[in-house]
């Protein structure tokens, strides 16, 4: 039967995820600058996120301009953007049916039917943390290779941004709650453990002996 503790459990913890891969989707802080050699000591930092760029002044006043062209975004980035969305409308879905199929709910009267959309719900907040997963480490990946890489003027080099470990955060709470979601979801009639029988209830062993006959 449907755990209702760990399908609430899984679902709060979907949420915070949800949450957690929205931030990452708009915040402009997916790539920032990286300070070596003589740009230790600068004026401004540069914050770069997947649909604009920020400048933050010494001064402490920051601009911010949107991309004018999504064709002239990396390839990681433009792929980034698609994924994060994607993601989100998946988590705005799995959210949807998750109210709908846990057990402390009243929307769905049938209890099969409950558990089904719960764990369907599991299985999208799954793969949403798969979706927010794959553009934050490939964009992890592409800093650090061009950080390490002698051919990359030392100006053009980023470090990995607070955006980016936000989505490793979110994409582990999407895939564990997801899990918990799926786990406590079991439809009516299948035990979360199997059962065995009692020797002495075994109509062979208790009827074997007394069926015994001796022959002369």
């Amino acid at each position: 039967m449907a755990t209702t503790g760990m399908q609430l459990l899984g679902l709060v913890l979907s949420i915070i995820g949800w949450v957690g891969g929205f931030l990452v989707c708009t915040l402009p802080m997916w790539r920032v600058t990286a300070f070596i050699g003589n740009n230790i000591v600068t004026a401004q930092i540069t914050w770069e996120g997947l649909w604009m760029n920020c400048i933050w002044q010494s001064t402490g006043e920051i601009q911010c301009k949107v991309y004018d062209s999504l064709l002239a975004l990396p390839s990681d980035m433009k792929a980034a953007r698609g994924l994060t969305v994607l993601a989100l409308l998946i988590c705005t879905l799995a959210l949807t049916l998750g109210i709908l199929g846990i057990k402390c709910t009243q929307c769905v009267g049938l209890p099969s039917l409950k558990a089904r959309l719960a764990r369907v719900s599991g299985v999208l907040f799954v793969i949403a943390g798969f979706l927010i997963l794959v553009p934050v480490c490939w964009t992890a990946h592409s800093i650090i290779r061009d950080f390490y890489d002698p051919y990359v003027a030392a100006p053009h080099k980023r470090e990995l941004g607070p955006a980016l470990y936000l989505g490793w955060g979110g994409s582990a709470l999407l895939l564990i709650g997801g899990s918990l979601l799926y786990a406590g979801s079991n439809p009516p009639g299948i035990p979360s453990s199997p059962t065995f029988s009692s020797d002495e209830s075994s109509p062979r062993r208790a009827g074997g002996p007394a069926q015994v006959k001796g022959y002369v």
